[in-house]
């Protein structure tokens, strides 16, 4: 029922068909990812207990750094190729993809080795706040799961390509794949009775890498073969495209972690990783209006691409009115999750968690603030209008972390924090708003055009 009021609201043309189609495989697969999430959280919990999943926690969120260090290659990758395809040119799209994958080995080598000499030269011990006592091999956990992650990292553009192809929901499946097998995993580490947090790293790191090196040959080799990348297709004229819209993409994602997976390092370093547990309780809970809007809103990204390269407006016009629409939709959702969050809680991860309601209010506020915001950012690079987004996001990111660390420790509240990541992110949102209205009504002129 929810599936066909979204796609009575979307609408159907020709390009919005393909989007429809996307959508609801996407649903699919996303509502199996939700399950997968949903039964992660408990999991993981009863495999390591609140210390040792927080610190896991901690963990993952720096590991997300590394997964986004591609400096905006893949996102470049999907905007150039759904430019050229538009265009009809195949020659051109094969070399973005050869220069795509040349790039992000190039990048990664470096970041590998620079890594692991961090890791085994510092005191991680004393920057993650750990009791040496409780975690004895926490260098060679950080190691194995950075080199893991970073040999996903190149092969992850395997998703990016397809969304370039307006395939976003064989991305979703590449991902969902890999949750799934992360989960098997997790499960098995928990039926052996071990509370090993080296094996849950290795559990949930090497996943998705087993997954994309299945994906490449059956994608390479099969049906896009004539995309397939080659060396004698690597050209610095295509690199030099690729960067030049990349590097904005790379410093976006950069700031947008910063924002968001900075609060695990300060709460674990202000409280305890203990503390970190029912943050990311409260966030997983309505990342879930995150994950299904993104379904929705990561089509229209390279739709829009294809549509302003065709001097379509009225098609993006059209697709605003439809997002509008399902913006009003997950509103509602948003409150009544809220209404129903404690004894969501309860049944989900026991009475061992407490989640205060005023956190889960703030979360809730938090996540809605990122999603609309997020409706107006994924069409704006579909036009490739960042420069503003880049301004914005940067001047968050360099606000956050000294105030968070100021009023935290002033008032040593966690909702300090969620407060001002809400706060930061609120002139971005309108800055995304009136952007996007001054390009659709032809009144962008100079830094609102690009």
């Amino acid at each position: 029922m929810f599936i066909a009021q979204v796609q009575k609201i979307l609408g159907n043309n020709g390009r919005t068909a393909l989007i429809r189609k996307n959508i609801f495989a996407s649903f699919l697969i996303k509502g199996w990812s939700v399950v997968i999430q949903f039964l992660l959280v408990p999991l993981t919990l009863h495999c390591l207990g609140n210390y040792e999943n927080g610190i896991w926690l901690t963990i993952s969120s720096m590991l997300l750094w590394i997964d986004n260090l591609d400096i905006g290659l893949g996102n470049g990758l999907r905007n150039k190729l759904a430019e050229n395809l538009a265009h009809e040119d195949k020659e051109k799209a094969r070399d973005v993809v050869s220069s795509t994958l040349f790039m992000l080995i190039l990048v990664i080598v470096p970041v590998i080795i620079l890594i692991n000499i961090l890791i085994w030269f510092t005191d991680t011990y004393s920057f993650f706040n750990i009791d040496g006592g409780i975690v004895g091999n926490l260098n060679v956990i950080l190691a194995t799961a950075s080199i893991l992650v970073c040999s996903t990292f190149i092969f992850k553009f395997i998703g990016n390509f397809y969304m370039g192809l307006q395939l976003t929901a064989v991305n979703n499946l590449l991902v969902t794949s890999g949750q799934t097998l992360a989960l098997i995993g997790t499960a098995l580490v928990y039926l052996s009775g071990s509370r090993s947090l080296l094996l849950i790293s290795i559990v949930n790191t090497l996943s998705p890498l087993v997954v994309y090196l299945v994906s490449y040959p059956i994608t390479f080799y099969g049906k896009y073969a004539y995309l397939r990348p080659r060396l004698k297709g690597v050209r610095l004229s295509v690199i030099k495209e690729l960067f030049d819209t990349g590097m904005k993409f790379f410093v976006l994602q950069i700031a947008g972690i910063v924002l968001f997976m900075s609060s695990n390092i300060i709460i674990s370093r202000l409280f305890s990783p203990e503390m970190v547990t029912p943050f990311q309780i409260a966030y997983r809970y309505f990342s879930v209006i995150i994950l299904l809007f993104t379904i929705i809103c990561v089509p229209y990204w390279t739709a829009t691409t294809d549509a302003y390269h065709r001097k379509d407006i009225d098609w993006i016009r059209s697709a605003n009115n439809a997002l509008n629409k399902v913006i009003a939709v997950f509103t509602i959702v948003a409150v009544l999750m809220i209404a129903v969050s404690a004894p969501v809680y309860r049944i989900w991860v026991g009475g061992g968690v407490e989640i205060p309601l005023s956190m889960t209010v703030l979360v809730a506020v938090y996540i809605m603030i990122l999603t609309i915001s997020t409706r107006y950012s994924y069409v704006l690079n579909g036009i490739g209008a960042l420069r503003l987004q880049l301004i914005m996001t940067i001047c968050a990111a360099v606000a956050y972390i000294p105030l968070a660390v100021f009023f935290g420790r002033l008032t040593n509240s966690i909702n300090m924090l969620i407060g001002i990541m809400c706060i930061v992110n609120l002139p971005g949102l309108v800055i995304n708003i009136v952007q996007y209205n001054k390009i659709v009504n032809a009144k962008a002129k100079g830094i609102w055009i690009k």
